[in-house]
């Protein structure tokens, strides 16, 4: 089946964020008297919401509902001062978004960060390009891996959920793409490690942007 329109996660598939969002959660962990963690143990706290994220950040005995609501109002207030610091798009996004306009296939971002942050980020990185949709986590709205946004994604861009290709970089991904009938395709450059994006069901792990448009012109395509 051809594909025609492709979803794309944010955090650790557009953009690398991850410096942004430890750093952010480090300061308000640290303010709280409470340890701190290195970037790389970030990569799996990201990816299931900013509350998640602050969660797992937290230290077991101080996961209260009070005590994570508040270090997740200042995590948010940091971070909404910082978002854009160290964060870049990945090398070869830019040019991968770029040929996608030119071949006039629908985009949409479909992500788990905070709708405000999704926006201001997709806009500030990525100014001249046009997504049809974004859909970042809404407190009306069920997070990935459920498959309401990526089905309400592929519902704005007049597509067939089996016409769309999901890229992201971790499990959730994969299982939000399975569960809407659309092609789970792995970022092999994002926070997770390839076996997870494997043993959740990527049909392909692809380690480039440019991958993306070799696939779209194979025979498994048309």
């Amino acid at each position: 089946m051809p594909i025609n329109a492709i979803l794309f996660d944010l955090d650790g598939t557009l953009l690398d964020t991850l410096d942004d969002l430890a750093e952010a959660a480090n300061r308000v962990l640290e303010q709280a008297g409470l340890p701190t963690h290195t970037p790389s143990a970030y990569r799996r706290f990201i990816g299931d919401g900013s509350r998640m994220l602050v969660t797992r950040a937290i230290p077991e005995d101080h996961r209260t509902p009070d005590r994570i609501e508040d270090l997740l109002i200042r995590f948010k207030d940091d971070y909404s001062r910082h978002w854009k610091t160290a964060t870049r798009p990945y090398p070869g996004i830019n040019d991968l978004l770029r040929e996608l306009v030119r071949r006039g296939i629908p985009r949409a971002v479909v992500t788990n960060k905070p709708h405000a942050f999704a926006k201001d980020c997709v806009h500030h990185f990525f100014p001249d390009i046009a997504f049809q949709m974004i859909q970042g986590q809404k407190e009306d709205a069920p997070l990935k891996p459920h498959p309401r946004p990526a089905l309400e994604a592929a519902r704005q861009l007049c597509v067939a959920a089996p016409e769309c290709l999901l890229l992201g970089d971790s499990d959730v991904d994969m299982q939000t793409a399975r569960a809407a009938g659309m092609l789970p395709v792995g970022a092999a450059w994002g926070f997770r490690p390839v076996a997870e994006l494997t043993a959740a069901g990527a049909v392909r792990v692809v380690h480039t942007p440019q991958e993306i448009l070799e696939y779209l012109d194979g025979p498994s395509s048309q």
